[in-house]
C-alpha cells in the first residue's frame, strides 16, 4: 500500500511555515525592518488578486532571502527536533508507525517548503517527500518557488503521478483541510483528520472518512 500523509494539521498540531519564519526572525531581528515589503502581496491575496503560492514566496523572500544554505541548514537542524518533540499529533505518529510495520510505502506530501519538510520526512521515516520547492542563487536563497504550490489541484496531480509510479499499490491518503479534498477524493481510501464542520460535511459527501486525532 502507498500511504500518503499531509503535514500541517494532519501530522503537526499547527502550521509549520509561520513558526519556521518566526523563529528565524528571532535569531535575525534586523530582518524585521524588511517585513513591510510583504504587505503588498498580502493585500493582493486578501483582495483575491494573488494566490497562496505568491504570498508564500513573498514571505519567504522577505524573511529568508539572501540567507546562506549553511545558515538555513543550521536553523532547520534546530527547528525540526523541536517540532518533533512537542508539535506532533500522537495519533498521527501511531498511524505512521502502523503503516511502517505493515511495510507500506510512505509519502509525505506538503505545501510547505523544501527548506525543512524533507528533514521532517527523514526524521519520521518516510520513504518519499513531495513539497513546494524554493529557489537559490548559488549559496544564497532567492525565495522564488521552483515548483507549483503543493496544494489543492496540485496535490491531486501529485497523487496521480504517484499512482503511475506505484501502479500496483492501492493508495490511502490522510489530510485535514478543504484544500486536501481534491486529492483525498482520488485515493482508494481517504481519511480527513480534525477537519472543521464545513470540511467534514464536504468530505462526507465525497465518501471520505472523518476522524478526530489527539
Amino acid at each position: 500500500m502507498l500511504a500518503l500523509f499531509d503535514l500541517d494539521g494532519t501530522i503537526t498540531r499547527h502550521d509549520t511555515l509561520l513558526p519556521y519564519l518566526g523563529g528565524y526572525l528571532r535569531q535575525q531581528p534586523g530582518r524585521l525592518l524588511l517585513l513591510p515589503q510583504a504587505l503588498p502581496p498580502l493585500a493582493r491575496f486578501a483582495l483575491g488578486r494573488a494566490g497562496r503560492g505568491e504570498l508564500k514566496a513573498a514571505w519567504i523572500r522577505v524573511v529568508l532571502g539572501g540567507s546562506t544554505r549553511a545558515e538555513l541548514q543550521t536553523w532547520t537542524a534546530r527547528f525540526v527536533p523541536r517540532l518533533i518533540g512537542n508539535g506532533l499529533i500522537a495519533d498521527a505518529l501511531s498511524a505512521i508507525e502502523a503503516h511502517q510495520r505493515a511495510g507500506d510505502h510512505l509519502v509525505l506530501l506538503s505545501a510547505s517548503p523544501d527548506l525543512y519538510v524533507p528533514a521532517i520526512g527523514r526524521a519520521l521515516g518516510f520513504d518519499q517527500v513531495l513539497c513546494t520547492g524554493v529557489g537559490w542563487n548559488g549559496e544564497h536563497l532567492s525565495g522564488q518557488l521552483t515548483t507549483p504550490n503543493r496544494r489543492g489541484a496540485e496535490k491531486a496531480r501529485c497523487l496521480e503521478a504517484l499512482r503511475q509510479q506505484h501502479a500496483a499499490l492501492p493508495i490511502v491518503a490522510y489530510g485535514n483541510a478543504a484544500g486536501d479534498l481534491p486529492h483525498l477524493a482520488l485515493a482508494d481510501r481517504a481519511v480527513l483528520v480534525n477537519g472543521g464542520p464545513r470540511t467534514r460535511r464536504a468530505a462526507a459527501r465525497l465518501g471520505i472518512t472523518c476522524v478526530t486525532w489527539h
